[in-house]
């Protein structure tokens, strides 16, 4: 039984501590287009209050912790946004970072922990605007879920003039993609769990 965590998209959080939250530039909390508040993913003690979570999480019959919304903001006003807590580090360092805390904290105590990825981390070599980097992920978790959604492909990529209507081809493509970075990475490409669309 794999239990899901939320994890930097977190508004009740925000409202209890908002020093913890991204901020704009003039120090208020930002929210993207839907209203949504976000925690700053590299606030120590975000860390801390995930890793607490996923001790009880374990601790009540879980058997797997599955990290969602390990990634930045990306869909609201980016030209005002502030991250308090990044020291100069990249998106793709603090969630590095981030990825090695868990790993720290988890292995020790052997529980399972996995993460979900934007399905373009398989083939994109940025970090996607968002910080996630398949690599970084892939050294730190037990398993790794690109969420492979070929509606989520933007129109012609990799020549398909609509993604959505090639889900054979957009997810065996994402995941030989996968599996090189993977390789690249000295781990195994059996750590890739793909999510795989079932709406649209």
């Amino acid at each position: 039984v794999i239990g899901r965590i939320s994890c930097f998209q977190d508004s009740y959080f925000v409202k209890k501590y908002p020093q913890y939250a991204v901020k704009t530039k003039s120090g208020e909390v930002w929210k993207d287009y839907k209203g949504i508040s976000w925690l700053d993913a590299g606030a120590p003690p975000v860390w801390d209050y995930l890793v607490n979570i996923g001790n009880e999480v374990y601790k009540i019959g879980f058997d797997e912790l599955n990290f969602d919304y390990i990634r930045f903001p990306s869909d609201g006003n980016m030209n005002d946004i502030a991250y308090s807590y990044a020291n100069g580090r990249s998106k793709s360092d603090v969630l590095k970072d981030f990825f090695a805390h868990l790993d720290k904290e988890f292995r020790t105590k052997n529980i399972p922990i996995s993460a979900d990825l934007f399905g373009m981390t398989t083939s994109n070599n940025d970090d996607l605007g968002i910080g996630q980097i398949l690599g970084n992920a892939l050294i730190h978790f037990d398993y790794v879920a690109p969420m492979i959604y070929p509606s989520h492909y933007p129109p012609n990529f990799n020549g398909w003039a609509n993604p959505a209507k090639e889900p054979y081809a957009v997810i065996k493509f994402a995941l030989e993609k996968g599996k090189e970075k993977a390789d690249l990475a000295s781990t195994s490409p059996n750590k890739l769990r793909p999510w795989l669309q079932d709406f649209g």
